[in-house]
């Protein structure tokens, strides 16, 4: 009996301790709400964002990044606002924006592109299901106020909206615009070149600033920074295609110094090249 015991008693000290770390990883979160412009807001969950704002009756949040981070935003905007959350709109598919979604549901509807609720579906995302989605373009008025819903083409998913917000001269653009910042490691999820073609459109619409997924806030300008790298990154690769050379030859090549003081650039102008790579050699043709 001792001995069974002893068995036991290791692979739960093992759990206790892996409770406590999750635990404490949860009270370590750093959350923030920061005030963007007029009655938009920015929430910041470690190295995630969303934004929300508040009107007089109803509260139109964003990306709910996860279960707990929901619950903490929904705690707070009850304390400071006193109003309920009538719209969660999803800025794409991918888990780690969109997780806990059903921690608003209760009192949201719930908003996606089309494309976005039927990868929800297909993978399983740990969220709530969207009620309305569309194509194009679509418009939430609440409170005498207004966000536009805009799908721009593809780019980090094939699903990926930005949210202007015209009164604040504000426009939410996740993972497929960053300020000063590489794009996240090899790209996955991508398409090009129409992730440059998106951003141009961007760079069309009236807006101030620039409130990105991850990194600090921007302008329209660091739009077109990020459009001109990744311009430039797949001209880089698209000419070594063309030339025969390896991926590796690629990576010890192509150095795009234009940018080296970047965030990131050491660590994922390697990946990003591999991303890039990756996705034209499926999609050229050469002689």
């Amino acid at each position: 009996m001792r001995g069974t015991l002893t068995r036991l008693a290791r692979p739960l000290a093992v759990l206790a301790l892996c409770l406590c770390a999750t635990a404490a990883a949860a009270q370590d979160a750093k959350r923030e709400i920061t005030k963007i412009a007029g009655d938009l807001y920015r929430f910041q969950n470690n190295f995630h964002y969303s934004v929300f704002l508040v009107t007089p009756e109803g509260v139109i949040v964003t990306d709910p990044i996860d279960a707990e981070a929901a619950a903490w935003l929904k705690a707070e905007i009850a304390s400071r606002f006193n109003q309920p959350i009538k719209y969660l709109v999803y800025s794409h598919d991918h888990r780690d924006h969109i997780a806990g979604g059903e921690v608003f549901a209760d009192t949201a509807t719930v908003v996606a592109h089309e494309n976005a609720r039927a990868t929800i579906l297909g993978e399983k995302r740990p969220t709530a299901v969207p009620d309305v989605t569309f194509s194009d373009k679509m418009t939430i008025e609440l409170g005498g106020k207004t966000v536009h819903l805009l799908y721009l083409g593809p780019s980090h998913s094939d699903n990926l909206i930005v949210m202007h917000f015209p009164e604040e001269r504000a426009l939410f653009t996740v993972d497929f615009v960053s300020v000063k910042r590489l794009p996240y490691m090899n790209l996955s999820d991508s398409y090009f070149p129409d992730w440059i073609e998106t951003i141009r459109r961007v760079e069309a619409l009236d807006f101030d600033i620039l409130v990105p997924g991850h990194g600090p806030l921007g302008t329209k300008a660091d739009a077109a920074d990020h459009g001109d790298y990744l311009q430039d990154l797949y001209d880089a690769v698209l000419a070594g295609a063309r030339a025969g050379q390896s991926l590796e030859e690629m990576k010890a090549g192509i150095k795009l110094e234009k940018y080296k003081d970047w965030g990131r650039y050491a660590e994922w102008l390697p990946l990003n090249i591999e991303g890039v790579y990756q996705r034209i050699s499926l999609q050229r043709r050469g002689n």
